[in-house]
């Protein structure tokens, strides 16, 4: 039976065969075939020792979420516990990839009569990990600027015993080689570990030491623009904060073959913003990647974890508005108001039975060869009731009523379609009706073509409905709506209300990059100029072909909101030097860096006012930022 405690995808997730979930892009996410255990966020109160005597694995991370490891055949046992309050699965994360400083009014030499560097700033990059060898994080005698590096991805033992087997034992000891206190996985290494590693003899030795890579160069590039120094190159190739220490997090994969999920990234939030507090220094995060699941209205537990995680401390929350602007990924609108009443019928038993086609709103998808599963997601408001038809192909159709909650399955052509009809949850009000859509038998693909969904009020507000695809990382390039919506494009997690949303523009053409997520879609319904909690992105940074570090210690232009987001939060890191380290403001952290960053933002071309929802406040723009 569906718990009103678990959010619909994890319903559907549990209401579903393990083999069938396997062909699924996102229902097995968080299961753990060999061990058969499902990982899932809960927000709780109070104490879940009886399920750690239950043997169930708990962590307790921050302000009342954690994680918990729990045996399938035992799942039963979250929506039977009072303390539990709510209960997600993880989601995947992706990276959002595709001369910036002078660009956001920042030039290294034009600064220093502030003396503003990021000194005595942690800057926090939570990525793919970083080339810690390159002299971009390096001090001028050659030390390490990384105060600590946590690779999720290692395993203590397996690094001990490769150093035992390369003879470097004596130089260090296995109690050297653990997880951070309080979690579990992966190894933390010292900035005297990675002294120790740079001094070694040789490089191979060094790499036995502290056996962190970056293998994609992502967050080598990203610290480089928040924080890297310029290396051989100078000045001129500097970040924004070339002075900050560096606190690094390499996020974990459960599966070789797998993206990070939103459960690493919970971990690494909460490891960086203990570190700052132990450290008593003020704290700048980058986060650069995103996923597409979800209300995109700020309620899912992960978009209020980095709320609550926002107000401890001395933080700011940095996050890339994400690449889907472009992509052919959502769709939104609204369809007829019926003013509160039913159409078509005078109950609700014969509905279906007596369909009508007048104020039919048709969604086109086309789903391009060879794609081996798609979900949809489609959005509303739980006052609205619709009848969703769903078209395949070849014209073979069912329809389904959003007043009928649960688990549905239903097969047109060679494609199953899974169709969960969600309710509202203790922490949101819209209504959520998944579609995932399955290859049958031994076919290995859902058929192509053009599939319709024809939404019919039956009785409704607002009207408004909106419609998201998984991230174009993840499907098809030739899979995507027909008539696209680019509003409402911001990736999960840059989407919570307390973070700073970037998104990017083109410094050549001083004007919005149409790659980069936009914000609010029924901007007419929102009196943006008295209220800013619709916002989002809160201003934009340079994004295109961006000069960065890579990770052989060369310098490469990147492009996306990924390498628009470590501008902001660079610039976060000078303006809490000179708030919080300096003494000019010790209340400089937080909501009050994302207001002085809105005010000195400055405009670009294409742009008539502001805020709006693709460019917010506008560009960066940091020595207008700085107060005096």
């Amino acid at each position: 039976m569906d718990s009103q405690k678990n959010e619909n995808l994890l319903n559907l997730a549990l209401d579903t065969p393990a083999a069938e979930r396997e062909r699924s892009l996102e229902l097995n996410v968080g299961y753990d075939i060999e061990e058969k255990t499902w990982e899932v966020i809960v927000k709780y109160h109070g104490s879940l020792q009886a399920l750690a005597d239950r043997g169930i694995i708990v962590e307790e991370l921050i302000a009342g979420y954690g994680i918990l490891t729990v045996p399938e055949s035992q799942m039963t046992l979250l929506a039977e516990t009072e303390q539990i309050e709510y209960v997600e699965k993880p989601k995947r994360l992706f990276f959002t990839d595709i001369e910036g400083n002078t660009a956001s009014c920042y030039t290294p030499g034009g600064m220093l009569f502030r003396q503003l560097t990021g000194k005595g700033v942690l800057v926090a990059v939570i990525d793919s990990g970083i080339a810690y060898r390159n002299q971009d994080f390096r001090n001028s005698d050659g030390t390490t600027r990384i105060r600590y590096l946590w690779d999720q991805t290692l395993d203590a033992g397996e690094v001990w015993e490769r150093i035992m087997q390369g003879g470097m034992a004596s130089e260090t000891s296995r109690a050297e080689y653990a997880p951070p206190e309080g979690f579990k996985t992966g190894v933390e290494f010292n900035g005297q570990q990675i002294n120790q590693a740079l001094n070694a003899s040789s490089a191979a030795e060094g790499n036995l030491l502290v056996p962190s890579t970056d293998t994609s160069g992502h967050g080598t590039a990203v610290a480089g623009i928040a924080a890297g120094n310029g290396g051989r190159k100078g000045l001129a190739y500097a970040g924004v904060a070339r002075e900050s220490e560096l606190l690094i997090v390499r996020l974990g994969t459960p599966r070789a073959d797998s993206f990070p999920r939103t459960t690493e990234l919970m971990r690494a939030l909460t490891y960086v913003v203990n570190k700052a507090l132990e450290l008593q220094m003020p704290l700048a995060v980058n986060l650069s990647f995103g996923n597409t699941y979800g209300a995109h209205n700020g309620t899912s537990l992960l978009e209020r974890f980095l709320d609550n995680l926002s107000e401890i401390g001395r933080n700011v929350i940095c996050v890339g508005s994400g690449n889907e602007g472009a992509s052919g990924g959502h769709v939104g609108g609204s369809v007829a108001v019926t003013g509160g009443s039913e159409t078509g019928t005078t109950g609700r038993v014969n509905v279906i039975d007596n369909p009508v086609t007048e104020n039919m709103t048709p969604v086109e998808l086309v789903i391009g060869a060879y794609e081996q599963g798609i979900n949809v997601q489609l959005w509303k408001e739980y006052t609205d009731r619709y009848l969703v038809t769903l078209i395949s192909p070849s014209g073979e159709s069912f329809t389904v009523d959003t007043d009928r909650p649960g688990k549905q399955i239903y097969l047109l052509e060679q494609t199953e379609i899974l169709l969960y009809n969600g309710e509202p949850a203790p922490y949101l009000t819209s209504q959520e009706i998944y579609f995932d859509l399955l290859p049958t038998g031994n076919n290995r693909y859902v058929n192509g073509g053009v599939w319709t969904f024809l939404l019919r009020p039956v009785r409704t507000v607002t009207g408004n409905y909106t419609f998201y695809l998984p991230s174009e990382t993840v499907r098809n390039t030739d899979t995507r709506f027909v008539r696209t919506t680019p509003d409402v494009t911001l990736t999960i997690p840059s989407t919570a209300s307390k973070v700073i949303t970037v998104g990017a523009y083109d410094i050549v053409y001083e004007a919005y990059a149409d790659f980069s997520g936009r914000g609010y879609l029924y901007q007419e319904q929102v009196n943006s100029r008295t209220s800013d909690s619709f916002v989002k992105p809160d201003l934009v940074a340079p994004g295109v072909n961006i000069l960065a570090p890579d990770r052989d210690g060369g310098y490469t232009p990147v492009t996306g909101t990924s390498f628009a987001a470590p501008f902001v939060t660079g610039a976060a890191a000078l303006l809490m030097q000179w708030g919080v380290i300096e003494g000019n403001d010790p209340y400089l952290y937080g909501e009050k860096v994302k207001a002085y960053l809105r005010r000195g933002a400055r405009p670009i071309r294409g742009e008539g006012s502001y805020p709006n929802a693709r460019a917010g406040y506008g560009a960066l723009c940091v020595e207008d930022s700085l107060p005096g």
